[in-house]
C-alpha cells in the first residue's frame, strides 16, 4: 500500500496543520499518510512519497526544512517529493509572489532537489502567541491575520495522488 510522509517545519504551529490536513485528505482518498516533525524524522523507509511544509517566517524556511532535505537526501533523491511553503499575512498578489519567491530561494540551497508540486498557502500571525524575539512592540501592535485556506490545502493535497501516481487502497 501507498504511504506518504508529511514533515513539516513550524514555528507557531500553522505549518503544522496544513501538513495535518495534507495527511488526513491523503488518508481519506485512500492512501496512508502521516503527519510528523520535520526534525523528528529519521528515517523515510516505507514510505512512497514525501510532503514536506516549511513556515515562510520572515519569508525565510525554517532551518528544520533544510536539515530535513540535507539529512534524507539519499533517500529523497528516489522518491516524489511535493513541497509548500506557509507565509503571506498580507492577502496581495505581490505577498504571494514574494512568498513564492522566497519559496524557490530556499529551493535554491538544494540543486539536487526538484519537488514534483510546489504551493504556497497564506500563513497565520496571531500576535498573542508570539514568543520573544518575535514579541516586539512592532508586532504586539498588529492585528490577528488568518490567511490558511484549509480548502486550499486539500485541493492540492488531492492533486498529489495523481502527482505522485499512487494507487489509493481499494474500496476508498
Amino acid at each position: 500500500m501507498a504511504s506518504v510522509l508529511v514533515a513539516y517545519a513550524t514555528k507557531y504551529g500553522s505549518t503544522r496543520d496544513a501538513a495535518e490536513v495534507v495527511a488526513s485528505t491523503l488518508t481519506k482518498c485512500g492512501i496512508d499518510a502521516a503527519a510528523r516533525p520535520a526534525g523528528e524524522v529519521r528515517s523515510l523507509d516505507g514510505y512512497s512519497a514525501v510532503v514536506l511544509g516549511t513556515a515562510l517566517y520572515f519569508f525565510m524556511w525554517r532551518g528544520e526544512a533544510h536539515r530535513f532535505l540535507r539529512r534524507n537526501r539519499p533517500a529523497l533523491s528516489t522518491l516524489p517529493v511535493a513541497l509548500f511553503g506557509l507565509g503571506p499575512i498580507e492577502d496581495t498578489p505581490e505577498q504571494f509572489e514574494g512568498a513564492r519567491g522566497h519559496l524557490a530561494k530556499g529551493l535554491s540551497k538544494h540543486a539536487w532537489f526538484s519537488p514534483v508540486s510546489t504551493a504556497v498557502f497564506g500563513g497565520r500571525l496571531d500576535p498573542e502567541h508570539l514568543r520573544f524575539p518575535d514579541n516586539n512592540p512592532a508586532m504586539r501592535g498588529m492585528a490577528a491575520v488568518d490567511l490558511l485556506d484549509l480548502a486550499a490545502v486539500r485541493s492540492w493535497a488531492d492533486g498529489l495522488i495523481e502527482t505522485f501516481d499512487l494507487e489509493p487502497q481499494p474500496g476508498s
